[in-house]
């Protein structure tokens, strides 16, 4: 028999979960399939949500109306703001969560979730059909990167679109769109030293027909590599050796519907490498998989192995080492700091060399998993690929690490599938609006040759994109889409209602002589004793969120004028829209290079234009020519 619907997401990780959700709350008739229905939400790695550039997406998900923020309020064992010490543009939330009850408060919402059926299942084939002419809502590029416009119109125009997914055991969804969120299980196989087991994470099985259905649709594939620390048996862990790191006091929640944290804090514990244990790394990379050749992908270079460590920085005596339990009642604790693939004895002689783990018990190994990914040059800013009408991709699969990436690509898939079905634009974030558009323009625009992971330092407008903003610059925006509730939209009306109150008292209160604005500009003014002193201040001081706002406002003002500036000047670039179907080999000196990556990646804008891999500022300028007189298109 096969069931029809409009939406089909694969696969149950982070992605899978925001995608289902958003598809389904916009009306659209979802299914998402997963192999384990127990495993929807899990956490393949460590059990935290958040961390820099990461936390900040964490908010633009609850911003939008997602659920990551929501369930990590809910599950967090531990919360701490990352980079205090800095200014506001680089604070991160971040949070321990329990593992188990994260996954299980997952699936609870999204079993309630109207419009959402929940298939146990593997995907063994996409199934298409050819297309008709193109509609309103746009369609792919070509694959023929060098093809003449008539050519990207002929191959739009017959290109294929989805119809439906075939499962591994032979039944049949039939459907409009699918989103593929595989995570780290398509074709993987997972190393612990010389041992090769086929899997995408520690007990469950590899993704195998997908990949071939995706290369038989034309899809390019690469492949990626990622990794996991060792976890200890918290019994046998001798905590009086270790530094407690305890939680921040008060917490600050990720998602703007959640008052206030009341769960008690759980600590975790920091300890270190020594000399020793990086000997014996080093008398070992010959049995590493990195190293022997077993493994030839590449891996996250911004969350290396242990391997990698001793060996890139040699001349480090020691590396940190954080123990992060696995939940409040978890035995299990997270080795942070040691991701290996080594052979199982020595990581055993590894885990014992490290202070506080003597006589630790390991409760599984540590592990790299090799996977399949498909190259983000294939794919538009809204997720759908080029070749094939209503195929969207989120999550590894376009190359990234972590779960908050996966989430907001999730999210926006989900979000941009519903509309597709339903012959509406796709919405595409700037990356002036949100981090999750600074991560979709990094892997659409620039590509990956490596898992890809949010920082900071890559968005050129992180004093606008911060933590605490991100409900001012996507809320209206989710509303506009459907996903933010009305509950939602109160509790956003009321702070914006507030704020803008508080403004105008900072500029009428004065105490001693000097506005509450002027007094706030100074450096280590932070208002308590202006709210002690000032009756009228008081209720928005206890709002931490709001008070915090204002502060941000007052005391970064001038950099914020001028970040509001360059934002504008960004925007005239990205408002100067590219014909789709542009021919660059007749402009005019134009290198082979750009285009070869302009008529490949088919930028939408000259913003975009410029941003891609390979193109030099004369390549702009020369573009920029043609465009003024008129000789594109």
């Amino acid at each position: 028999m096969t069931r029809t619907f409009d939406v089909v997401v694969i696969g149950g990780g982070h992605g899978g979960a925001e995608a289902a959700w958003a598809a389904s709350r916009l009306g659209a008739r979802t299914a998402l399939l997963t192999f384990d229905r127990a495993a929807i939400g899990r956490m393949s790695c460590n059990p935290a949500i958040g961390g820099i550039g990461k936390g900040q997406m964490v908010r633009e998900i609850d911003a939008l109306g997602g659920l990551m923020g929501v369930v990590a309020d809910e599950t967090g064992i531990q919360f701490r703001m990352l980079n205090r010490r800095k200014g506001p543009a680089l604070w991160a939330p971040r949070a321990q969560s329990d593992r188990e009850l994260y996954a299980r408060r997952v699936r609870e919402r999204l079993e309630a979730c109207p419009n959402l059926a929940i298939i146990e299942g593997g995907a063994e084939t996409l199934d298409v059909e050819r297309a008709g002419p193109a509609g309103s809502r746009g369609s792919p590029g070509t694959a023929d990167t060098a093809a003449a416009p008539a050519a990207v119109a002929l191959a739009e125009r017959d290109a294929p679109r989805i119809a439906g997914v075939t499962l591994s055991d032979g039944r049949r969804v039939a459907c409009r769109a699918v989103v593929v969120t595989s995570g780290t299980f398509l074709r993987a196989l997972m190393h612990t030293g010389e041992q090769k087991t086929p899997g995408g994470r520690f007990g469950e099985a590899a993704a195998v027909g997908l990949s071939a259905s995706l290369a038989q649709m034309g899809l390019r594939l690469g492949r990626l590599k990622t990794g996991t620390p060792p976890r200890v048996a918290r019994d046998s862990v001798n905590f009086g050796a270790l530094e407690e790191q305890p939680g921040d006091d008060p917490p600050t929640p990720f998602s703007f519907m959640t008052e206030r944290l009341t769960q008690p804090q759980a600590p975790c514990w920091i300890t270190w490498t020594t000399p020793e244990t990086h000997e014996l790394i080093r008398a070992n990379l010959h049995r590493a998989p990195m190293y022997s050749g077993q493994i030839a992908s590449r891996g996250p270079r911004y969350c290396p192995s242990i391997e990698d460590k001793v060996v890139r920085f040699a001349d480090k005596l020691r590396h940190q080492v954080f123990l992060e339990p696995e939940g409040r009642e978890s035995e299990r604790i997270y080795v942070n700091g040691i991701s290996t693939s080594l052979p199982q004895d020595v990581q055993a002689r590894l885990v014992a060399g490290i202070a506080g783990l003597e006589q630790a018990r390991v409760l599984q190994w540590g592990y790299a998993v090799e996977y399949d990914f498909v190259p983000p040059d294939q794919i538009d800013a809204s997720l759908m690929t080029r070749g094939v009408r209503g195929l969207f991709l989120a999550g590894q699969i376009n190359g990234t690490s972590g779960y908050e990436e996966a989430a907001g690509q999730g999210l926006m898939a989900g979000i941009n599938a519903a509309r597709y079905v339903a012959g509406r634009p796709p919405v595409v974030l700037g990356r002036d609006q949100a981090y999750i558009g600074v991560m979709i323009d990094d892997l659409v625009t620039r590509g990956v040759t490596e898992p890809y992971r949010m920082f900071s330092s890559r968005a050129e407008h992180r004093l606008h994109l911060r933590y605490d903003n991100a409900d001012a610059r996507l809320t209206p925006l989710g509303r506009e889409i459907g996903l933010v509730d009305d509950a939602r939209w109160a509790r956003y009306e009321r702070k914006r209602r507030q704020l803008g109150e508080l403004r105008a008292l900072a500029d009428a209160l004065r105490h001693e002589g000097r506005t509450v604005r002027e007094w706030l500009r100074r450096p280590h003014e932070d208002g308590a004793r202006l709210a002690a002193a000032l009756p009228a201040l008081r209720t928005y001081y206890a709002q931490a969120d709001v008070w915090g706002a204002m502060l941000v406002d007052v005391k970064y003002a001038g950099y914020l004028d001028r970040q509001a500036r360059a934002i504008e000047q960004f925007r005239e670039l990205e408002d100067q829209a590219l014909p789709h179907d542009i021919d660059y080999r007749r402009i005019p000196h134009l290198r082979a290079e750009a285009v070869e990556r302009w008529s490949a990646v088919r930028p939408r804008s000259v913003g975009q234009a410029a941003r891609v891999s390979g193109i030099h500022p004369t390549d702009v300028s020369l573009l920029l020519v043609q465009l003024a007189r008129g000789t594109i298109g």
